[in-house]
């Protein structure tokens, strides 16, 4: 292990998915009380350190279990969808965090990557923000940072922050900024229908300076393909956990209340079953195209560009014969429905889901063979 991650290291766990379902446990107990304005899973996130996942996605050597490894790939789906079930706003964030993670050990140079090894280590939480401000996007000229962040998730939380930044060439750099949780950060915008407890907001880093140490990768290395779109199979596993929980929900409250004979309620849920699994399974098959090196790269995108659609729609199909099934009373607090089903529909908003599906598209029928060819894993 590297010395320094040994220093700050929590032992990594033998078993990430037992500790991922343990903390979505606390997480589901404590979603309703943080689901206001300002809310924050700050003992979830705690928890995260406390039992390695913060660390999890790093390699051994850096104090990790090495779980953005590439024969990894399914016991971290496992991991993001089982938060993702407890807390979508806890998912949003870990996913954020596992994302940071992954750039960072793709592209920064060692030293860059050990000292950030570290402080993940030490219980940092890391997030990606890449939407620019309105009125000032991000830019860094002479080792000094203008204008900011918008929908920023974890903003006053978030330490280790990797930014996007406009550099004088026009070209785009990564960085890594050292920030004090609670300084920087405007949430006064974030009045969201559902994910209230991500803390989405505004960060000003006007001022700040930074030298080479910040910085991971070459200009441009953040829109580098397949990584870019590729990673969308993760946020779709955090979304595929909300799926399983809007539908355990709509399970739990027929068999309570004894309409789990109804004919018709059987054929919602049969519905919702298939959906459920279809999503499931199309997060399961891109996540190993993403990460299966002999795959052709514009496969991949294609392929993982599907998948967050076929999610997407999955979730919108469960969404109605859940809210059809219960009635009125999953619409009412406290019923964990009504939180439930506003977290899923505001998280299943992802950018560009209309180029996702033409890119696809484009491929498909660019391609010459069957169709049962199409998606075969060959060089």
């Amino acid at each position: 292990m590297n010395l320094v991650a040994q220093n700050h290291a929590i032992a990594a766990s033998s078993d990430p998915v037992s500790d991922a379902r343990a903390v979505a446990a606390l997480a589901a107990t404590r979603a309703h009380a943080l689901d206001r304005p300002g809310g924050f899973p700050s003992e979830e996130v705690a928890e995260l350190h406390r039992t390695g996942l913060l660390a999890a996605p790093l390699p051994t050597v850096l104090g990790g279990a090495g779980l953005s490894e590439r024969g990894r790939v399914g016991t971290l789906l496992d991991v993001l969808a089982q938060v993702g079930q407890g807390s979508l706003a806890l998912g949003r964030l870990y996913e954020g965090h596992v994302n940071a993670l992954g750039l960072i050990l793709s592209y920064a140079a060692p030293a860059v990557r050990d000292r950030l090894a570290a402080d993940a280590c030490a219980g940092h939480l890391f997030g990606v923000w890449n939407t620019q401000s309105p009125a000032d996007g991000l830019g860094l000229a002479d080792g000094l940072l203008s204008g900011g962040k918008t929908f920023a998730s974890g903003a006053g939380w978030v330490t280790r922050p990797l930014v996007t930044a406009r550099i004088a060439d026009g070209r785009t750099q990564m960085l890594v900024v050292d920030l004090v949780a609670g300084e920087r950060a405007d949430l006064t915008a974030w009045r969201a229908q559902g994910m209230r407890a991500s803390a989405s907001g505004a960060v000003d880093f006007s001022g700040l300076r930074v030298g080479p140490e910040a910085q991971v990768g070459e200009p441009d290395d953040y829109f580098r393909e397949p990584t870019f779109s590729g990673g969308a199979w993760r946020f779709a596993a955090v979304q595929l956990g909300g799926i399983e929980a809007v539908f355990d929900a709509a399970r739990a409250h027929l068999r309570a209340t004894g309409r789990d004979g109804d004919p018709h309620q059987l054929a919602r849920m049969g519905e919702a079953a298939i959906a459920v699994e279809g999503a499931r399974l199309f997060v399961e098959r891109a996540a190993a195209f993403a990460a299966d090196a002999s795959a052709r790269p514009d496969q991949v995108l294609a392929y993982v560009n599907l998948a967050r659609l076929a999610v997407e729609r999955a979730g919108l199909e469960v969404l109605e014969r859940a809210q059809r099934s219960v009635g009125l009373a999953g619409f009412l607090e406290p019923h964990p429905l009504e939180r439930l089903t506003r977290d899923l529909a505001t998280y299943l908003r992802q950018p560009g889901p209309d180029r996702a599906l033409a890119h696809a598209a484009a491929y498909v029928l660019a391609e010459d063979g069957p169709a049962d060819a199409l998606w075969r894993r060959t060089p």
